[in-house]
């Protein structure tokens, strides 16, 4: 079983990356099931539209996560109720509108289990997310609801992303952190075979302060009274996530490997 979670789709040149290079990547790597966080897809790198939700599934993404962006897009509160493969944050408020978590069917008919978690250190507030991930862990469990269990931890800070991983070890397929836009090098098997990365980066421009205009960044960071509201970076988008080849008897992972499509980062030693 091959699983692959991208990293915060950004922007314009992102959303350009996913639709032109992901249905080739999916043939290339013999892909079963797609996640992508598209919470900062739209223009001008914040929330998601319905014409950019949908382009995400024509190319051959699974399901949509999201973040502490999921409404600013007005739009995302109306179709995200008839849109179960659009997911926000678990833990947001009671009687936000959507679902946080589904079961879906992969395209060699497993059932793929994914929630949607989001930290509650420096982000917008929101109910407790471990308490949240353990509601979630005693109702859908390994190899008795889902055959795998993908975790999205949208979250500012290392150490929680950390400890949720630890939390979800042995019980879920991977753990993959976004948000940061940075991707971090820790990705590996945990102790009880669960795939888990830090951050995974983002889908955007890597020539850009977390994918915003670098000079306009850098006037803003200066003071600089001619400094504009932040706006994208408009170069060659770098695709970058996490695969996981998972085992099909025991749903945990037997090998992962970083996807990063485009120049920038390619070219690190």
């Amino acid at each position: 079983m091959n699983i692959l979670l991208l990293g915060d789709i950004f922007g314009p040149s992102g959303t350009k990356a996913i639709i032109e290079k992901l249905p080739e990547l999916i043939k290339k790597k013999k892909l079963d099931f797609v996640i992508l966080n598209g919470e900062n897809a739209a223009d001008p790198g914040v929330g998601i539209t319905k014409k950019i939700f949908d382009e995400f599934l024509n190319a051959g993404a699974d399901v949509v996560t999201t973040g502490n962006h999921v409404w600013d897009q007005k739009e995302t509160m109306e179709f995200i109720t008839s849109e179960k493969r659009l997911l926000r944050p678990q833990n947001l408020p009671q009687g936000s509108p959507g679902n946080g978590y589904g079961i879906f069917e992969a395209k060699n008919k497993k059932k793929v289990a994914v929630i949607n978690l989001m930290g509650n250190i420096f982000m917008k507030k929101s109910d407790d997310v471990f308490q949240e991930a353990k509601k979630f862990i005693q109702n859908v469990q390994l190899k008795k609801n889902a055959d795998f269990i993908v975790v999205d931890m949208h979250g500012e800070i290392t150490s929680e992303k950390m400890a949720m991983g630890y939390l979800f070890d042995g019980k879920a397929t991977m753990v993959v952190g976004t948000h940061t836009h940075v991707p971090t090098s820790d990705h590996r098997i945990m102790e009880r075979g669960t795939a888990y990365q830090t951050d995974v980066g983002m889908c955007g421009d890597y020539n850009s302060v977390i994918g915003m205009n670098k000079d306009n960044s850098l006037k803003r960071f200066l003071k600089d009274p001619s400094a504009l509201k932040h706006y994208p970076a408009g170069g060659e988008a770098t695709i970058s996530g996490l695969m996981v080849i998972a085992d099909n008897k025991t749903g945990l992972a037997k090998k992962v490997k970083p996807i990063v499509l485009g120049k920038l980062l390619e070219n690190r030693l």
